[in-house]
């Protein structure tokens, strides 16, 4: 079930006691600029959540970084290394085991260069009381793109996101939606070892899996921010290898 979740008006926040333990897991490469200050406003939230760096052993010394953020917040921040860098779908997979193991009741994803809005974390955590995901979503009703997106951009990532759909029959609007709010139990039902794609495609691996799996969906609108600072990660190699590992997907995900 695919629902759209139109944005709500803010509210008074309930009393803290009442809310899941909440970990957001941020995967890092080369995001030295952005992660002091990523860290900051996300700390800063009410309700309170956690971060969970997961650094790709990054040349510049955000992994640095994160372990001196760690040592001042040790009960709100920890930091998980790796080694090398095998992909974006590793360290999520790599992230979501390690904030189920810090007993994590609720995990999102989420990029480290405020391209997604950190005050969007507070009504998509509402709406995981009623949805199993709720999906940060630029195409649904109300999502937006940041002024900055060249028109061949614009036309790239939202024909993309059709042909997604018309290949795989995802209902969900945005197929490669890197903000993603899981309640434990979902995460839970899906087999993330079976997880094999790496970046854009596994975010439409995992929408899949979440509609196969009979999970109960809810796009929030969102505003995507072109990033201030580093460097995109997206080149032509990879959205043209995207488009046709997704034949893969049809067949693969059951």
């Amino acid at each position: 079930m695919i629902d759209s979740a139109p944005a709500a008006p803010p509210t008074t926040p309930e009393p803290q006691t009442r809310y899941p333990k909440t970990v957001i897991v941020l995967p890092t490469y080369n995001e030295a600029e952005n992660l002091p200050r990523m860290v900051a406003a996300l700390l800063a939230l009410d309700p309170p959540v956690d971060v969970l760096v997961v650094d790709d052993s990054s040349p510049d010394g955000t992994g640095q970084i994160a372990d001196r953020l760690a040592a001042e917040r040790p009960d709100r921040l920890s930091v998980l290394h790796r080694r090398e860098k095998t992909g974006l779908g590793d360290a999520y997979i790599a992230g979501f085991r390690r904030a189920l193991e810090l007993g994590a009741q609720r995990v999102f994803e989420m990029d480290a260069d405020f391209s997604h809005p950190v005050d969007a974390v507070p009504a998509m955590l509402r709406l995981s009381e009623d949805y199993d995901v709720v999906v940060g979503s630029r195409y649904t009703r109300g999502g937006r793109l940041d002024s900055r997106w060249s028109w061949l951009r614009r036309f790239v990532s939202r024909g993309g996101n059709v042909y997604a759909r018309l290949v795989t029959g995802l209902r969900v609007q945005d197929t490669t939606a890197g903000f993603k709010c899981f309640r434990r139990d979902a995460l839970e039902r899906i087999p993330l070892h079976e997880v094999r794609s790496q970046g854009y495609n596994f975010q439409v691996e995992m929408a899949l899996r979440c509609q196969r799996a009979g999970l109960r969906v809810a796009e929030y609108p969102i505003f995507f921010r072109e990033r201030d600072a580093g460097a995109s990660k997206m080149t032509p190699g990879i959205a043209v290898e995207a488009l046709w590992r997704l034949w893969q997907l049809r067949f693969l995900v059951r």
